[in-house]
């Protein structure tokens, strides 16, 4: 399959989707600079637009409005229903565009949440999500606590949207694409030394799982920090269709087809491994088993996760955030 040269010759049953290589900003402090960058955001909307016509979605990366400080100030925290994402609906209503976004979550008495929100080419909120996975010690958010919601996007698409050190867990991209998503957005504001990692991680996560992975991080310097850029596209089969350099603010654009994503679903037999999964040795036995033998996913569900080696680092004092008091129960902190 090709990208149909970056969406410029788009079929009846492609989606085009731009990854914006946003620049990392510098440290975002006051209310003011949380505007203009918001403003910047809603600008880069158009330019999307502008660039490629055709496009269905325009995606930007992790930390967009607000850098990687990992300030959690109310000054700059944002409302899931704020001034900012309202901005942003607008911009995606007034450029007939479906747009990805992240904010930073006001979490009145608790630590501030890691949020994606997608709106419609109308302005309206279809995916909300919180960041399951916090690249911890390093960054204070709040687990989330929604799932992994998996919402029908442009073109009649399934789509699903993960933060960052998510696409780290095979079971972040599993639970997307067992719940239906047949394209999975990741967003990040990973620096330079998880370049490799995140490469093949993109890649597994859409072979794995018989899913299109589209994927992209910050890209250029704060002063301090380095993020990459290298926005990608990968196939359902894990080959790279479109990647992008460093470049800040370069906005890279692919044409990706569901359409054949559900047809390697259905008639896969080697390598249908999102099947397989659950009907392991189908050849030898009727159905296949369909048991749960990982002990890991049972300790889990009983509350009972025990590794079979000591870990030094158990919460965020390497990174000079305080220990936690709060636990966490029922899928809350309390």
């Amino acid at each position: 399959m090709s990208s149909g040269l970056g969406g410029l010759n788009k079929s009846p049953n492609g989606v085009v989707i731009g990854l914006v290589q946003l620049q990392l900003p510098s440290s975002v402090k006051t209310k003011a600079e949380l505007r203009a960058r918001t403003q910047r955001v809603v600008e880069m909307v158009g330019k999307a637009k502008r660039n490629m016509p055709t496009i269905d979605l325009v995606v930007f990366p992790e930390y967009s409005l607000h850098g990687l400080s990992m300030d959690t100030s109310d000054e700059i925290l944002c409302d899931r229903n704020g001034p900012e994402t309202a901005a942003l609906a607008a911009a995606c209503k007034t450029h007939k565009l479906w747009g990805c976004f992240s904010i930073m979550e006001r979490n009145p008495g608790k630590m501030p949440f890691n949020s994606g929100l997608i709106y419609n080419d109308e302005g309206v909120e279809v995916l909300y999500y919180r960041k399951l996975h916090p690249w911890v010690p390093v960054e204070p958010w709040e687990p989330g606590d929604v799932g992994i919601p998996v919402v029908d996007g442009p073109n009649g698409c399934r789509l699903a949207l993960i933060i960052c050190h998510d696409g780290a867990f095979a079971e972040c991209a599993r639970e997307a694409a067992y719940k239906g998503a047949e394209i999975m957005l990741r967003t990040a504001g990973y620096t330079a030394p998880i370049r490799n990692a995140w490469k093949f991680t993109n890649q597994a996560n859409a072979f794995q799982n018989l899913m299109v992975t589209a994927s992209v991080c910050m890209s250029g310097t704060d002063g301090t920090f380095d993020s990459m850029g290298e926005g990608m596209f990968c196939n359902f089969d894990g080959e790279i269709l479109v990647s992008g350099s460093g470049r800040p603010d370069e906005i890279i654009t692919c044409e990706v087809r569901p359409d054949l994503v559900r047809e390697a679903r259905v008639h896969w037999g080697v390598e249908n491994n999102i099947y397989q999964f659950g009907h392991h040795g189908y050849v030898a036995v009727q159905g296949g088993a369909t048991d749960c033998p990982y002990t890991f996913m049972k300790d889990l569900v009983k509350g009972e996760w025990n590794l079979p080696w000591d870990v030094k680092h158990k919460d965020g004092t390497s990174c000079g955030f305080a220990p936690p008091t709060r636990i966490y129960e029922n899928g809350r902190s309390v």
